[in-house]
């Protein structure tokens, strides 16, 4: 059984993939650090396990693997600490806010000798599954063009303070997309267009929009909005879409479309409820899978290094007003 603690629960994936861990007869979540010390308690009350305050003595417990999720610009200490005491890690996307931080990452795990995973779950969605095995089997043939959407609810907190994130709504959703473009094509992103800015929240330090345009190897050309613009009353926090035109045809997919629309009277609003496959389920089982194997997870640190790439510039072509070469 793989022993597996949680570095932190600022970010609000920790709580689900917690839910996860105790859902897995493989797994046990044995501890939580949170330098929060009442955030941290809450969460370990809530998921029945041990909140321990000090991180060396967190990092010195009986366990093989940890999941960061942290703060963004918090990524790369806490991945190094974890590495250095020889646990394999699952870091919350993105990878690290800079490249610079995201190779220091990788090579940080590789002398180590542990695995490093990026948290990216649209590869364990049903839906997402189907396509990129309709576009490998060449029913379609080419793949010319793509459009894709992540949009979500303002998370607010941290997200909001350039400090601690990193970036905005740019960085935090359109990580998702491009990793998936990637698995889906085997293709990466050589080019990026991009602007970004505030349309709906002013006064907060970062994006909250990102329209980007890029290219990829064999030039196929990819439009993505990235965006914090559903309400709170919302169904769920988001979506995330792509159409995919090829030579033989058009693929439509919404990944988040596995659902039964509820009226619920009670809450005077309409709510779905997901009957599909839970994504970030299969991102966990695979670590704690990689865990008990030691092998690295499948979606690997250089995933994350190459979406890292891809947001970075982006903000550099926002800022100067052209198109940038990775």
């Amino acid at each position: 059984m793989a022993r597996i603690g949680i570095m932190s629960f600022a970010h609000m994936h920790a709580y689900s993939y917690a839910a996860c861990l105790d859902e897995l007869v493989e797994a046990e979540l044995i501890a939580i650090w949170d330098d929060n010390h009442s955030r941290g308690k809450k969460a370990a009350k809530q998921f029945n396990t041990a909140f321990v305050a000090e991180l060396d003595k967190f990092l010195a417990l009986d366990m093989q693997g940890v999941i960061v999720t942290s703060e963004n610009v918090r990524h790369r200490e806490m991945v190094e600490a974890a590495a250095a005491a020889g646990k394999w890690v699952l870091c919350e996307k993105p990878l690290a806010p800079t490249v610079a931080d995201a190779k220091a990452v990788i090579a940080a795990c590789r002398h180590a000798k542990v695995g490093l995973g990026t948290a990216f779950p649209v590869r364990y969605s049903i839906p997402m599954m189907a396509v990129r095995q309709m576009l490998k089997s060449g029913e379609y043939g080419e793949i010319y063009a793509a459009s894709c959407t992540n949009n979500g609810q303002f998370p607010g907190g941290w997200f909001a303070k350039q400090a601690l994130s990193g970036g905005g709504a740019t960085m935090d959703h359109t990580v998702h997309a491009v990793d998936a473009l990637r698995w889906m094509t085997g293709r990466e992103i050589t080019h990026v267009y991009s602007e970004n800015g505030n349309l709906l929240r002013h006064g907060i330090d970062t994006d909250d929009v990102g329209s980007l345009h890029l290219e990829m190897e064999g030039g196929i050309q990819v439009s993505h909005v990235a965006s914090w613009n559903r309400p709170k009353s919302f169904p769920t926090w988001g979506d995330v879409t792509f159409e995919i035109v090829c030579e033989k045809g058009v693929i439509r997919v919404d990944a988040f479309n596995q659902k039964i629309s509820v009226y619920n009277d009670d809450a005077v609003r309409a709510e779905w409820a997901y009957w599909g496959g839970n994504p970030d389920l299969g991102l966990i089982q695979d670590f704690v899978a990689a865990v008990d194997e030691r092998r690295e997870p499948t979606v690997t640190g250089v995933d994350g290094l190459r979406a890292v790439e891809v947001t970075v510039a982006a903000y550099k072509s926002a800022a100067a007003g052209k198109m940038v070469r990775i």
